[in-house]
């Protein structure tokens, strides 16, 4: 019994086809990961890449993104996001 939940756990993840899906970012959305479509993975990548880059992960409350001009018009006008809200926010400049 324990081998096969050993093997279980050794397999591979495979990734869902929903997320592998390229989706275009809206022009507000283009200004941080680029205009090109892409995974909802590699977008996810490329817009903690730019967070990270400029700084903008609040240092006290690691969970908060401070806004630059930028991310300010994707999320909506709002200085400072929750990084759990921010998806929900970012879904909304991406067509399929």
């Amino acid at each position: 019994m324990a081998a096969k939940t050993k093997a279980k756990a050794k397999a591979k993840r495979k990734p869902n086809a929903a997320f592998m899906k390229p989706v275009k970012p809206d022009e507000k959305l283009a200004m941080v990961v680029g205009a090109a479509p892409l995974p909802r993975t590699e977008l996810t990548k490329k817009l903690w890449q730019y967070i990270k880059k400029h700084g903008l992960q609040d240092k006290k409350n690691r969970r908060m993104i401070n806004a630059d001009a930028n991310l300010k018009a994707v999320f909506n006008g709002k200085t400072q996001v929750n990084m759990f809200a921010m998806t929900a926010l970012v879904a909304k400049h991406v067509t399929k």
